[in-house]
């Protein structure tokens, strides 16, 4: 393997909190008057900014409504995170794998940091990341690549010594900005033929976390 670090998208990539998030989208909806959207319909915005996927469901985009929803989401998606969220299989196998061929591991994502944190450690994987970084601690989101690039610069390393993994075109859209490696995980909605249509550039297309670690060279 040649990347000098392996980065990670978290939901859908690592780790399914499908659960916690749907409940979160019903009971804000709900509280807001609004027609409470199917899982099927939430899905598919699992990677988007919250405020987001609120308005690509609602069609809502004022400011105040907006905020609305993300203090009512947390409300009760905030307390389910850590309870319900699992690692998707081979994904604790991965990191440790990394971890003892001396290759630095982390996350980016646009889930909270705390969020993260507290469901690594609930699942054991802190040991084996070298870095955390959520939504909160950037300017911008996902596709821009600013927080894959604070990322890589705090180890010292060039966008073309990384390999960054994730389950949605904005993730491979922000390794193309950032300039690093870009390896699809398919454990999310995003299918193979989307990744295809919207042209990401992919060194690899993974059917899921054990593929991924086969292709790292890592068996």
């Amino acid at each position: 393997m040649n990347f000098k670090a392996v980065f990670f998208d978290f939901d859908y990539t690592l780790a399914d909190g499908t659960e916690a998030i749907v409940a979160g989208f019903r009971y804000a909806f709900g509280r807001m008057g609004l027609p409470e959207p199917t899982e099927e319909a939430i899905r598919p915005t699992i990677g988007m900014v919250l405020e987001d996927e609120f308005t690509f469901l609602s069609g809502e985009a004022d400011p105040a409504r907006r905020a609305e929803f993300r203090q009512l989401y947390t409300e009760k998606a905030g307390p389910m995170h850590v309870s319900v969220t699992r690692l998707f299989p081979g994904a604790l196998e991965l990191l440790t794998a990394l971890k003892r061929r001396g290759i630095p591991t982390g996350i980016v994502s646009t889930k909270k940091t705390a969020t993260i944190r507290d469901v690594a450690e609930a699942r054991g994987i802190t040991p084996l990341l070298s870095s955390i970084l959520g939504g909160d601690q950037v300017s911008a989101p996902k596709p821009d690549p600013e927080g894959l690039l604070a990322s890589l610069t705090a180890l010292g390393l060039e966008p073309h010594e990384v390999l960054f993994c994730g389950d949605t075109v904005i993730d491979g859209e922000a390794a193309r900005r950032a300039g690093t490696h870009f390896c699809a995980v398919l454990n999310g909605t995003t299918t193979f033929e989307e990744f295809q249509t919207r042209r990401i550039p992919c060194d690899h297309v993974a059917g899921d976390l054990w593929d991924l670690k086969q292709w790292l060279g890592l068996n």
